[in-house]
């Protein structure tokens, strides 16, 4: 019971989140993963690595990943940390408490939350791509980091390791419908200290765990769309053969 009003609480509240890009911040396109193993694979490791730490995915298990070509021996001995079993979910050991004090609020469940951040902007797996790719260095922060994308973030850079840091840059411009006023338009940003990966090594490992995430939220999505595939080709070929059966039942009646 307590499992279920967890997941629909997030499923309740993670869609309102959509929005934190309303301020006019564009999404980009995330790539499109989610058949390349190797990538949900990688997308896979960098989940447990970076996010699972704060981030719950309460209603995937870990043997699950065999559905991406991982054997249970692999997960096993690369992905499971804590001294879970393979049949698992994938929780941590963050308590609420804990989280409360040093991020202000309970981090989210991350098992359906590329389908939560779907909005008319783009589609979850846009935004997180987004999301994940705009942060930057600010001191004035609790944490040290803002997002372009999610201003005044509640989550560090879980991934600044991988990217390094980054300053924003603005640029000064007139104000279109007030004279005489400046605005501060934004134009890039300044990387001040490199990570461990350069910038399309990021973004390639970035769009990989967005693939998981997404693949996370519906597993069987894969198998559904191949089915769905057959299904389509049956119903064609079911019609074909009624519409010739229909003409030679009616071909001697005038």
């Amino acid at each position: 019971m307590t499992f279920m009003k967890k997941l629909i609480a997030t499923l309740v509240l993670l869609p309102a989140l959509a929005f934190a890009n309303e301020g006019g911040f564009p999404l980009d396109r995330a790539p499109e993963r989610g058949t390349d193993m190797a990538a949900l694979q990688n997308g896979a490791r960098l989940f447990v690595n970076y996010c699972l730490n704060c981030h719950a995915a309460s209603a995937m298990r870990y043997n699950r990943l065999r559905d991406i070509g991982l054997s249970e021996d692999q997960i096993r001995n690369n992905l499971l940390f804590t001294g879970d079993k393979v049949g698992d979910l994938m929780k941590n050991t963050l308590t609420a408490k804990d989280a409360k004090e040093w991020f202000g609020a309970v981090p989210p469940d991350l098992s359906v939350i590329a389908r939560a951040k779907a909005s008319e902007a783009g589609s979850g797996a846009d935004w997180i791509y987004t999301y994940l790719r705009t942060y930057y260095k600010d001191n004035s922060r609790p944490t040290g980091w803002n997002n372009m994308l999610f201003p005044n973030v509640g989550m560090p850079h879980a991934l600044w390791e991988l990217q390094g840091v980054r300053n924003v840059k603005y640029v000064e411009e007139k104000g279109e419908h007030e004279e005489g006023k400046i605005v501060h338009k934004f134009v890039g940003f300044e990387q001040v200290k490199p990570g461990k990966l350069s910038g399309t090594d990021y973004d390639i490992a970035v769009a990989d765990l967005v693939a998981y995430l997404q693949w996370m939220g519906e597993p069987a999505q894969n198998t559904r769309k191949r089915l769905g595939v057959w299904v389509l080709l049956f119903l064609g070929l079911f019609s074909v053969l009624a519409w010739r059966l229909n003409a030679a039942y009616w071909k001697d009646i005038k």
